[in-house]
């Protein structure tokens, strides 16, 4: 039995797809797995960080604007997207309060439910976002992290959001674990050694040595090219001249041709004489590990949750 695999990655904004493991959705989507991104605001109150897009007009209809980008983006991929419909909570400065009505402020069971719903009628095996440190302190990622997360549980239990549809519980959780100091080390290591300007010296003072532990590795090398179409897709955030765009990238393939994940959550039954949720083994190089085959159902929550095997 062939399982028409699916893969719901979670984001707080246009361009974060394209920024954190974009390769990885590039590669499944062109084998055949549906893949769709969620996107939790509009990023409405994001900055112009390319200088040549900041010019008249573009700030003004910002909203309007990184839909588009994120339409284009999506087309590169080759996969499907929706927005949450949250609004972009800003990154106020120390001490400045949250605007009323963002994305940071939802009720948590009101934002989870959204995405419970799409989690329900997307039917998704496998679900990837953020850790609990959002994985840099934007109040719109860490919320993200918890609305998935809530939502991840809730999806497969009858009794939660009965008006969200018929329960459906995914599989396995993930994190995201790239652009990790390791990831930065080895770059900036790799392009010294080369002679090159890594430019990597001033995030690696800054970067905590303690990082999410790593449990997957997904080789995706040959769709690094297409990750960075769809990040310039995204023009008022990329600069195509600073940041993430300019470390060589035959030195990143050669040194670091994988985009890297954590584990979170399984219900993936390994073992045929455990009933219980236990973890796959690790370390993976497939998010779909374990799920390629049929697993054995196992007991969900509430009544007649149905597990992500179909």
């Amino acid at each position: 039995m062939r399982l028409n695999l699916r893969l719901m990655s979670v984001h707080a904004h246009p361009d974060d797809e394209s920024s954190k493991g974009a390769a990885t959705l590039a590669k499944y989507a062109a084998e055949g797995v549906e893949v769709l991104v969620v996107t939790c605001t509009g990023g409405e109150r994001g900055d112009v960080l390319n200088p040549a897009m900041d010019r008249p007009g573009v700030r003004e209809n910002l909203a309007a604007i990184r839909r588009d980008e994120m339409a284009e983006a999506r087309r590169i991929l080759g996969v499907r997207q929706r927005f949450l419909g949250f609004v972009d909570s800003g990154l106020p400065g120390p001490g400045e309060p949250l605007p009323e009505g963002c994305f940071a402020l939802a009720p948590l069971e009101v934002a989870a439910g959204r995405l419970v719903g799409l989690i329900r009628s997307f039917r998704p095996h496998v679900v990837v976002t953020y850790d609990e440190t959002g994985g840099y302190p934007h109040p719109d990622h860490i919320r993200t992290h918890q609305v998935t997360v809530a939502a991840f549980d809730a999806a497969g239990e009858a009794g939660r959001h009965p008006e969200a549809g018929a329960p459906w519980r995914p599989l396995k959780l993930y994190y995201q674990g790239g652009l990790s100091r390791p990831w930065f080390q080895a770059l900036h290591d790799a392009m010294t050694a080369r002679g090159m300007d890594s430019g990597m010296r001033e995030v690696l003072a800054e970067l905590p040595e303690a990082g999410l532990e790593i449990t997957t590795r997904v080789p995706c090398a040959e769709y690094f090219a297409t990750r960075d179409r769809a990040l310039l897709a995204h023009a008022t955030q990329i600069d195509p001249n600073a940041g993430f765009m300019v470390h060589d990238r035959d030195v990143e393939r050669e040194v670091w041709p994988t985009e890297d994940y954590h584990l979170a959550r399984s219900h993936v039954t390994v073992d045929a004489d455990i009933d219980a949720d236990i973890d796959v083994a690790t370390p993976e190089d497939d998010l779909f590990a374990g799920v390629r085959r049929p697993p054995r159902p196992t007991a969900a929550a509430g009544a007649a949750a149905s597990p992500g095997c179909g």
